[in-house]
């Protein structure tokens, strides 16, 4: 954050050689990187409305918000005063400011209230939001996927959609029905079971009005003030979705108690919490049973965004990297004209480009699900894609902030809160093992989406040396079954070789050159020793962010 008029020569010395705050930017039209993924992914229809989320985003007062947003966290409040239960979360004024900021935005409402590239816009309009700050963005995202589990149940919809998909925020802790707008959070995990849901333990019991009273814990409910909740129970016939709102119908608090606030290495400014249900009220979201099935989409959505979260944050690391290296000198020189931080800047510059191409592939698929081609490609590449974006982020960041020395560790600059969130996407919605095997079951159980990701790969090949043979290594994977002790063999190398086909079909052609050079077939363990020559000179121009 910057300061109007700090006196630069102190007692002893006076400070030069310092790059100002990476704010007063407009984040979309300065990216040439995030500009040509909406253009192609179909967001730049949207151009204008992104533009303007840009700079609002890249203000200085809205980076101010995320530093006060992270630095006092959200404080629980289980009982008033007098001793009564209230289960309240209380936020720093700047939490709301950022949440307000993304809900008018359109960051949860815009992919369902526009006629075309709906999910491309989320995915651009999330990108920039997480240049603020990404705590604000783990509500927004749940309340974005919720939409299609909730349709699953005409009624629930018919009640909640249009609270969810408003292009508002109302922070008032009130029941549904008297807001302008709501927010939905998750309740999933458990202690005794983590991924495996199936090995939870909460109860549902059926009333004579169609109601469900549930009694258990959750492990995990990210955003407990949000207005209901998704969450899985044991009903008589089996493992269920239900609607558990925060209010009762009469206007009584639901009998929902927070045990506690998780304290967590980053999200500092999310309230992720530990839930207890007390017999609270529940609503039935499809049959008794289907649980997972009804989930599922919103976990295909929630893990969009969990590539996206990964991407904006190896790119903000990076943008703020060049911007650094433009404006500090060493021996003489910009750190950005020398050899070795050029190396450095280029090769990470080919991660972020790959992992911005795949986010847009995915959204532009998620947009065409007419398209069995696209709905297959939306299918196999949400696992591929959540396993190498989410796990090259703190890589990614890293190097990053090495390039700022010692002034990127401290928590005075945004590196080191970016660091600290980087290896979150990484485990919501799945952690590693758990997307392998994800893949597994996709390619084993569906031939379709097995037949699209080697018809794109393919596709891509066509006259280009390294991708061809890419294209073959991935035949060969998956023609026989993959042996689960393989699985992160295999998809990590099916990730590159959709990262590579993607950034031929849509990306710079020096990029494209770069990646296959670099990451098909390369040896080197850290930035900037690659052996292979790439354009980096083409490759840091579209790195740095430029007016």
């Amino acid at each position: 954050m910057s300061h109007r008029n700090p006196r630069t020569l102190l007692a002893t010395h006076e400070v030069t050689n310092q790059a100002e705050p990476l704010e007063d930017v407009n984040l979309f039209t300065c990216d040439a990187i995030l500009m040509s993924a909406c253009a192609w992914s179909g967001a730049g229809t949207h151009a204008d409305r992104l533009a303007a989320f840009g700079a609002r985003v890249g203000a200085a007062e809205t980076q101010a918000w995320a530093c006060q947003a992270n630095r006092v966290v959200p404080a629980f409040l289980p009982y008033d005063r007098f001793g009564r239960r209230i289960d309240e979360v209380e936020f720093h004024p700047a939490y709301h400011q950022l949440m307000r900021l993304g809900l008018e935005a359109g960051v949860s409402g815009a992919a369902w209230n526009v006629s075309q590239a709906g999910h491309a816009l989320h995915a651009g309009l999330l990108f920039l939001m997480g240049q603020a700050d990404y705590g604000v963005c783990c509500p927004m995202s749940m309340t974005y996927a919720v939409v299609p589990a909730l349709r699953v149940e005409p009624a629930v919809a018919a009640e909640w959609e249009p609270r969810v998909t408003a292009e508002t925020y109302d922070r008032r802790f009130a029941p549904a029905s008297e807001k302008r707008a709501a927010t939905m959070g998750m309740a999933m995990t458990e202690k005794q079971g983590g991924s495996d849901v199936r090995a939870n333990s909460t109860r549902a019991q059926a009333q004579a009005d169609g109601s469900y009273v549930l009694t258990g814990h959750k492990w995990f409910c990210s955003a407990p003030m949000s207005d209901a909740f998704l969450t899985l129970a044991y009903a008589p016939g089996g493992l269920t979705c239900f609607l558990v709102p925060r209010w009762r119908d009469g206007g009584e608090l639901n009998e929902i108690e927070i045990q506690r606030l998780k304290d967590k290495l980053g999200d500092r400014s999310n309230a992720s919490s530990e839930i207890e249900y007390r017999g609270a009220s529940a609503v039935r979201v499809g049959d008794e049973g289907r649980g997972v099935r009804t989930i599922i989409e919103m976990v295909q959505l929630t893990r969009l965004d969990c590539i996206v979260g990964s991407a904006t944050q190896m790119r903000q690391a990076t943008a703020l990297a060049a911007w650094h290296a433009d404006r500090r000198a060493a021996f003489q020189r910009k750190l950005i004209d020398q050899p070795l931080m050029r190396a450095v800047l280029a090769d990470l510059a080919l991660d972020v480009e790959a992992a911005v191409a795949l986010t847009f592939r995915l959204a532009r698929a998620l947009d065409r699900p007419d398209d069995p081609h696209e709905a297959a490609i939306a299918r196999i590449g949400m696992p591929i894609a959540k396993y190498l974006v989410t796990k090259r982020a703190p890589t990614v960041v890293a190097e990053a902030m090495e390039c700022l020395g010692g002034g990127g560790f401290v928590e005075d600059a945004p590196m080191a809160r970016v660091f600290r969130q980087s290896p979150l996407n990484a485990i919501w919605e799945g952690s590693g093992n758990v997307i392998a095997l994800d893949l597994l079951r996709a390619l084993h159980r569906e031939p379709d989406v097995r037949e699209a990701l080697l018809s794109e790969l393919r596709e891509a090949a066509t006259g280009d040396s390294a991708l061809s043979a890419m294209a073959t290594e991935a035949e060969q994977l998956v023609t026989a079954p993959i042996p689960e002790a393989s699985a992160r063999h295999a998809i990590e190398r099916l990730a590159l070789g959709l990262a590579a086909a993607a950034l031929a079909k849509f990306g710079d052609p020096a990029v494209s050159d770069g990646f296959a050079a670099r990451r098909l077939y390369g040896s080197s363990l850290t930035f900037g020793a690659g052996e292979r020559a790439i354009d980096e000179t083409a490759i840091i121009a579209r790195l740095a962010l430029r007016a």
